[in-house]
């Protein structure tokens, strides 16, 4: 694993169209028993290199219901989101993950990675990339999150930009958060 890891954390398939330049941000430890799969990093995930370290992240450990030190307890959990490096800005947020991530390195540090047992694919991007039939919207695929038990749990993305969908759906933190909350609790002791 930490051969495959310096291989990705000096990957250059794509920086050319990365405005900050390289910085592949990823965890992933043989022993994870949770992978978490989200978008890729912001500017400030970009500039500290930990994933997660923004509100964002706040807002997915409330969810979890887990402290700082459960989050990036490598021995619980694995990070590899679908873009590894900031993408840039676009007109309304980020740009998407760039698709090279994935498609070099998700396979090879999933084959290292036996004990997974549950996989949060948080946003579109993710769950396009690993379920077989998502529905043909993201508030339609985690409405469905029983669908993809026990392995894969659809997630919307915990940004604040996501205020609204959170309003306008009140059955997440209803129904789908105390089940998150479940599934985890078995990994955090």
């Amino acid at each position: 694993m930490h051969k495959l890891l310096a291989e990705v954390r000096a990957c250059r398939l794509c920086e050319a169209d990365l405005p900050l330049g390289p910085n592949p941000v990823v965890r992933a430890s043989s022993a994870a028993r949770l992978l978490i799969v989200g978008q890729a990093p912001g500017t400030r995930v970009h500039k500290t290199g930990i994933p997660w370290n923004d509100p964002s992240g706040d807002r997915l450990r409330s969810w979890l219901g887990w402290s700082r030190e459960q989050f990036y307890d490598e021995s619980l959990t694995a990070i590899v989101p679908m873009g590894f490096c900031y993408p840039g800005k676009g007109k309304s947020g980020d740009l998407p993950p760039r698709p090279e991530c994935a498609s070099a390195w998700h396979d090879k540090l999933l084959a290292l990675m036996p004990h997974i047992e549950l996989v949060l694919l948080i946003g579109q991007y993710a769950q396009k990339h690993y379920l077989d039939k998502p529905y043909g919207t993201l508030t339609e695929t985690v409405r469905h999150f029983a669908d993809y038990g026990p392995l894969y749990l659809p997630l919307p993305h915990p940004s604040p930009r996501n205020q609204l969908w959170l309003r306008r759906n009140l059955w997440f933190e209803r129904d789908v958060v105390p089940e998150l909350k479940r599934r985890v609790s078995r990994f955090s002791g």
